[in-house]
């Protein structure tokens, strides 16, 4: 038992600082998330609702670009209706509470989600990369090198 003695301020804050907690029943078949960056450690209260699905959902993409092969790209399945899946090209947010995805679907048109975070529901899938002679691309990595460049 931890015998550490926290002032109010301290357990205040701790209730507010973001926590991971992941169980797999096989946990070589999926890794989890094990290594947040710095900026994802501030209180939550720092950040609105969009920020804060932003930068969750870059460490998700890139932890699930870690397990894929070099034959396959991260991509979106919609839930609810036929709208397919998107190819994640890019990402961003609008403060204080829209996230919205950039990419192409499985015909190839340019396509953009704009998602509520009250709304927000995510399927990442594998989709085999659409040119075979390149590399791979992994958005994941370029998204989150700008979270560890962020220090504010």
């Amino acid at each position: 038992m931890d015998d550490k003695i926290e002032t109010a301020a301290e357990a205040s804050e701790a209730a507010v600082l973001p926590r991971v907690v992941e169980v797999h029943s096989n946990p070589d078949a999926c890794a989890g998330l094990n290594k947040v960056p710095e900026p994802l450690n501030r209180p939550v209260s720092d950040k609105s609702a969009a920020q804060w699905a932003y930068e969750r959902l870059i460490l998700y993409i890139r932890n699930f670009e870690e397990q894929l092969d070099s034959e396959h790209e991260v991509a979106m399945g919609f839930t609810g209706g036929d709208a397919g899946v998107l190819r994640i090209e890019g990402m961003g947010y609008f403060d204080p509470d829209i996230v919205t995805f950039y990419g192409s679907d499985g015909a190839g048109a340019r396509t953009q989600l704009i998602q509520h975070v009250s709304q927000l529901n995510v399927m990442l899938r594998a989709l085999p990369k659409p040119q075979t002679d390149s590399p791979a691309k992994r958005i994941g990595f370029r998204l989150a090198s700008g979270l560890e460049d962020d220090k504010g």
